[in-house]
């Protein structure tokens, strides 16, 4: 089994018992818009079912697919960053994060950005990056209206900073001459996918109230406008005779896209509530199970 690399916001770890129920016995490439951990792709590679097949990875978010090639092609600098790294977060805790935070991950982004908005990493940056998913507040990743990453210290006892096991374990899968990684938005996928291609899609999920937005997941944010695009590409992918699964919560503007839409049904999609356990919440009461929609034209 290959477990993610990092902690991700609605990740999908807990709900992949869900999501297999729709995975296509047979598919020819496997494409993903919305990487994030990757726990689905990493679900797929670990039971084999990505033997023989090509696979696209796509995030519109330059510092994830910064780290993840950083780490594919730097692995063992990497691993030696992250020790450094723990140590000094075993020493100081706390105050450590936000200076690595602060004064060393931000500028460095900064400095290493090109006009186009990627980030080119070096060992050092993905292990600040790695580092900062594992100590900050519950693998949140946001950034401020200037691009820069504002998310707080966690509160862990004993982080697990350093797993060299998973990261070779990574390394490796992402070396695969058949994986291919990509920093593009999700619409890439309408240039690229064809009829009996698999693509799991998983956007920053609309929230169920204003107070509830995690959206700024980029500092482009990703909003009602862009969850009308993201239908309209799923409808064109469903015709087009792609496999489509794809998650998203139960907020009203979901349900009038896919619940309720005569498009939706033309295309082959149906809509599914899954009981799923969600841990972002800064109160800690209103933690725990939700439903959110599972929605796709597999049986």
């Amino acid at each position: 089994m290959v477990r993610p690399l990092l902690k991700w916001a609605g990740g999908k770890r807990q709900l992949l018992p869900q999501l297999r129920r729709f995975y296509p016995p047979a598919f020819s490439r496997y494409i993903e818009p919305f990487l994030g951990s990757g726990a689905v792709f990493f679900d797929l590679l670990g039971s084999g079912r990505l033997e023989g097949h090509d696979v696209t990875l796509i995030d519109a978010n330059p510092d994830l697919i910064g780290c993840y090639e950083t780490v594919r092609d730097s692995t063992s600098a990497v691993a030696d960053a992250l020790d450094q790294l723990a140590a000094g977060h075993a020493r100081e805790g706390n105050a450590f994060y936000y200076r690595v935070r602060n004064q060393r991950f931000n500028p460095e982004r900064a400095r290493r950005r090109d006009a186009d908005g990627r980030i080119a990493y070096t060992p050092a940056l993905a292990a600040m990056f790695i580092y900062l998913n594992r100590t900050g507040y519950n693998g949140l990743f946001r950034v401020n209206s200037q691009g820069a990453f504002n998310v707080p210290a966690g509160r862990y006892a004993r982080p697990d900073i350093v797993n060299r096991e998973r990261l070779f374990t990574v390394a490796q899968a992402l070396a695969s001459p058949r994986i291919r990684l990509q920093c593009a938005s999700f619409t890439t996928v309408l240039d690229i996918a064809r009829p009996d291609d698999f693509l799991y899609i998983d956007p920053p999920y609309e929230p169920l109230s204003r107070t509830a937005s995690f959206t700024s997941y980029t500092h482009q944010r990703f909003n009602a406008r862009d969850q009308i695009d993201l239908h309209q590409a799923v409808l064109v992918l469903a015709r087009r005779g792609c496999h489509v699964l794809l998650s998203n919560s139960t907020a009203q503007h979901i349900t009038t896209l896919y619940d309720r839409n005569d498009d939706a049904r033309r295309a082959g999609l149906r809509t599914l509530r899954v009981e799923a356990r969600r841990a972002v919440n800064s109160n800690a009461t209103r933690r725990g199970p939700v439903f959110e929609y599972v929605i796709t034209n597999r049986p």
